[in-house]
């Protein structure tokens, strides 16, 4: 009932709108820090792993393992990575654009923030993300997917028309012989 009302009613239409530009703003603004300020993650990945250590560490030791060989040796890929993420993310959901998987990169980069000990913004974002993601399209309705999602749908359906169209264009009629 509750995902009905989230992806049908107008009412929920406008405030995913207002919830949508929120989390937008938050991230396309973390994003433009980071690309116009100069970003080096690997000090934030640092301290990930010195927090997978003692009685009670922040971040566990599986998450800790991937940032020490995967993210750390990688930290170049990750200093383009994120920053453009996060503004593409932010930019997208300003834009009500692809708001489904925005709102999905979005969550999964704060899931990643949030396993790596980093509280902050990242669990409320997360929720408001995930409401974005059970709203589907009623929470781009109000945005560029009102105009982008029925185009690529049009385009999709030709094309699958298309595919299945293996019918010769000149049709041979056949005699029925059984007369």
């Amino acid at each position: 009932m509750f995902n009905s009302f989230l992806r049908t009613n107008k009412i929920a239409m406008w405030l995913l709108t207002f919830i949508r530009i929120y989390v937008g703003y938050q991230w396309i603004t973390a994003g433009w820090h980071k690309l116009t300020g100069g970003f080096d993650a690997a000090g934030f990945l640092n301290g990930a792993i010195a927090n997978s250590t003692g009685d009670h560490p922040a971040v566990q030791a599986w998450w800790a393992t991937f940032l020490e060989h995967v993210a750390l040796p990688g930290v170049n890929v990750f200093n383009i990575v994120v920053p453009f993420g996060e503004f593409l993310v932010g930019l997208g959901l300003i834009l009500g654009t692809f708001t489904t998987f925005a709102a999905l990169m979005g969550l999964l980069m704060n899931t990643a923030f949030l396993f790596s000990g980093s509280v902050s913004t990242n669990g409320q974002m997360l929720l408001l993300e995930v409401l974005l993601i059970a709203a589907a399209a009623n929470a781009g309705k109000i945005g560029l997917d009102y105009y982008v999602l029925p185009y690529l749908r049009g385009l999709f359906h030709k094309n699958q028309e298309a595919a299945l169209d293996i019918a010769p264009k000149n049709k041979v009629k056949v005699k029925n012989l059984a007369h």
